[in-house]
């Protein structure tokens, strides 16, 4: 049938022309984009995803360079702390040499201490000025602040690590089951009342070490306790009067506490006569006893005792606690809390923002009135008019300072190179495995794939081409209908 009013081949001519026409379009877009989805009408569900990996991949980087600059903070910190250590070996060997008075004389005894105080001065400055981007990082504004702290239960609390809610506070509660406990001797001499019944020499030996003393018959306890107490810094034996058994006994007991306690008392010769924890001979004989390490717990988890020092590390918080003497020896169960309220060094290194991915750093001051103990006093206390100044002569007490102060720079160095190594840099190495993969499963689903639509590019070329020409015969064919009328 021949009709020209409507001309059905060419109508569906065009249809598929234009639909040939979009798909050269669509194929000439991606390859100009390199995009496989450059609308939603591409791909819902995939635009879906992609743009869901797309954010995943923001997060990744942005964690990624937290992590980076969290580093970098913390080189400089250590860098400034390599130099405060230094200062302090320098100030041992001062103190060290200063100690042999007879060997000096009163100027170089001033030298050294001018060259302590400006030692000490130093590390002060170092302190206040260590800083990243106008942030102070030695100052002690990167320590974790804390409240109801009990000093008669802890004298000295250090919070290495804690996550903590914005805005919240954490509480952690200390609990002590078993005390820990000296090591302790206990003696009475042979005569009335516990004096000595014949000549007697006692060597006794502690944690820093032994003297031998000698005493006269008939040396009182009480002369006894003054001899022992005027050596305990060299021996770290201290003596005192106790009641055992209704019968005064002469207590020689540890400074210290737990397995790091020691007490040795021994008879030295064959004339003493001396009842050591209950054994009375005329022979040498002896006793040394060790203390005990006690069992602490903190916020349900059992806590590393070393004496009255207790320390946990979990994966919400660090901790060291220094424990009264009453309150960590004690024979009952005791308990006390605190809050820790804020502060330390916040770096979120994680994809998503949370407690999860919130690593914490607690960077205490290193400043001379921050460094040593409450128990041994602080590093200020060896600048001039100090307790422990060269005029004083305490130089084993300023020794112990400096020792405890190195100690703590150094524990503090370990910290922050132990973050920077297993949590800084690991998380680095995890996130920059996961943004590979993360990148490849986006690309999967949004980029072109060229070989695939290079070759739907030349299939709608030849298409296109081939439905023009149809288009084309289509137009033409009511022409024929003009030979019916010739």
């Amino acid at each position: 049938m021949s009709r020209i009013v409507t001309n059905v081949q060419s109508l569906v001519a065009q249809r598929v022309l234009g639909s040939q026409n979009k798909a050269l379009n669509q194929a000439l877009t991606r390859l100009s984009t390199g995009l496989r989805i450059n609308s939603g009408a591409d791909d819902p569900a995939g635009l879906i995803a992609s743009e869901s990996l797309r954010s995943e991949k923001v997060a990744i980087g942005a964690a990624i360079d937290n992590a980076r600059r969290a580093d970098n903070v913390l080189a400089v910190a250590e860098g400034a702390l390599v130099e405060v250590n230094r200062l302090l070996l320098e100030l041992e060997d001062l103190v060290d040499r200063s100690a042999s008075t007879a060997g000096l004389s009163d100027a170089e005894l001033e030298a050294n201490q001018a060259q302590i105080n400006a030692i000490l001065q130093s590390i002060d400055r170092i302190a206040n000025t260590a800083q990243f981007n106008g942030t102070k990082l030695l100052g002690g504004g990167f320590d974790f602040t804390t409240s109801g702290v009990v000093g008669a239960d802890l004298t000295d609390v250090r919070v290495n690590a804690a996550k903590i809610p914005e805005g919240a506070s954490r509480s952690v509660n200390v609990e002590v089951v078993t005390g820990s406990t000296f090591a302790g001797v206990s003696a009475v001499g042979g005569g009335a009342g516990g004096i000595l019944s014949a000549a007697t020499s006692l060597e006794i030996r502690g944690k820093l070490g032994s003297e031998i003393f000698s005493f006269a018959s008939g040396t009182t306890q009480a002369d006894i306790v003054t001899a022992i107490n005027s050596s305990t810094q060299l021996t770290g034996v201290s003596a005192s009067v106790v009641d055992v058994g209704g019968t005064d006994h002469v207590l020689f007991s540890s400074t210290l506490y737990g397995s790091d306690a020691i007490v040795s008392v021994q008879v030295v010769g064959a004339n003493g006569r001396i009842a050591i924890d209950g054994t009375d001979t005329a022979t040498d004989h002896s006793s040394t006893k060790t203390g005990t390490d006690g069992t602490v717990i903190v916020n349900g988890t059992q806590a590393n005792v070393n004496g009255l020092k207790a320390s946990v590390q979990t994966g919400s918080l660090a901790v060291e606690l220094t424990l009264d003497a009453a309150f960590g020896g004690s024979t009952t169960p005791v308990s006390t809390t605190f809050d820790i309220v804020g502060g330390g060094a916040r770096f979120n290194i994680a994809p998503e923002v949370s407690l999860v991915g919130m690593e914490t750093i607690g960077i205490q001051s290193v400043s001379t009135a921050s460094l040593g103990s409450n128990a041994d006093g602080f590093l200020s206390t060896l600048a001039s008019g100090g307790g422990n100044d060269i005029k004083s002569r305490n130089f084993a007490a300023a020794q112990r300072v400096v020792s405890q102060a190195q100690d703590q720079v150094s524990a503090l160095r370990g910290r922050i190179g132990g973050f920077q190594r297993n949590t800084l840099a690991t998380a680095v190495n995890s996130l920059m495995i996961a943004l590979e993969n993360t990148a490849a499963a986006e690309a999967a689903i949004r980029e072109t794939d060229f070989a695939e639509t290079t070759s739907a590019l030349t299939r709608a070329q030849i298409l296109v081409a081939t439905s023009t020409s149809t288009l084309q015969l289509a137009n033409a064919q009511p022409q024929t209908v003009l030979s019916l009328l010739q």
